[in-house]
């Protein structure tokens, strides 16, 4: 096939759908250029300015459309997968199942490394009911929770429920051995209810990354309050 009868298949193709160019934008692109081009360089397209402009504010768009529906997908994902570590932690049947299921299989389906819940008390430490349930129950003394929360902050400043952060040092009496490699941990203060010295949920993870204090603390505040009020049950 010749040249001439290959460009006049593609003028009628082009004229009989016009969209194959105009959606291409390489090719809107190439015959802009050629236009300005033809022009000479003392005129200004003002029209081709323009198309630049409103390709880049295009771009823009597609690049935050991406960013919000990523972003919503992650936080459905996170909710499910709060909501499948909230039925869990509601199976047991005793406060030891109970105490034992937060360290194995809610662990496990919030992806953590490690989960502690902290107790202050008066009580001591090696009590043995308190060694049945393993390394999941720390006791500590009254004040403990808050000083604990406050480590690394600005003197002064109002403790918060929910604390993201890099693991600090003296973070042994919680995590105990694993203190070696936990990484960054995330702090939820509980109200045990009247009379009751407060106590702390925490998720430790090697992953210095896994809680950032850039994170939002929403769906773990909703776990929080769940988790607390099944210990009033229990405590009860």
């Amino acid at each position: 096939m010749s040249d001439t009868n290959i460009a006049e298949l593609l003028r009628d193709k082009i004229i009989s759908d016009p969209e194959v160019i105009l959606e291409d934008r390489d090719l809107m692109r190439a015959l802009v250029a050629a236009n300005e081009r033809s022009m000479g360089t003392n005129i200004v397209d003002l029209r081709g300015v323009a198309m630049q402009r409103l390709e880049a504010r295009l771009d823009r768009l597609e690049d935050t459309h991406r960013s919000v529906i990523a972003a919503a997908y992650e936080n459905l994902a996170g909710t499910n997968q709060i909501h499948r570590a909230v039925l869990k932690m509601l199976d047991p049947l005793d406060f030891e199942g109970f105490l034992k299921s937060l360290g194995t299989d809610v662990a496990e389906i919030l992806r953590v490394d490690c989960m502690r819940l902290v107790l202050e008390s008066h009580v001591a430490e090696d009590d043995p009911a308190l060694r049945r349930v393993g390394d999941v129950l720390c006791v500590a003394e009254p004040g403990f929770v808050q000083e604990y929360m406050r480590a690394g902050r600005i003197a002064g400043s109002q403790p918060r429920a929910v604390v993201l952060r890099q693991s600090l040092p003296g973070s042994e009496a919680i995590y105990g051995e694993a203190s070696g490699w936990i990484r960054s941990e995330a702090l939820m203060r509980l109200d045990l209810g009247e009379g009751r010295l407060p106590g702390l949920l925490v998720m430790g993870a090697e992953d210095p990354h896994q809680f950032k204090a850039a994170q939002g603390t929403d769906l773990l505040a909703f776990f929080a309050g769940v988790f607390e009020r099944a210990m009033r049950r229990w405590l009860g």
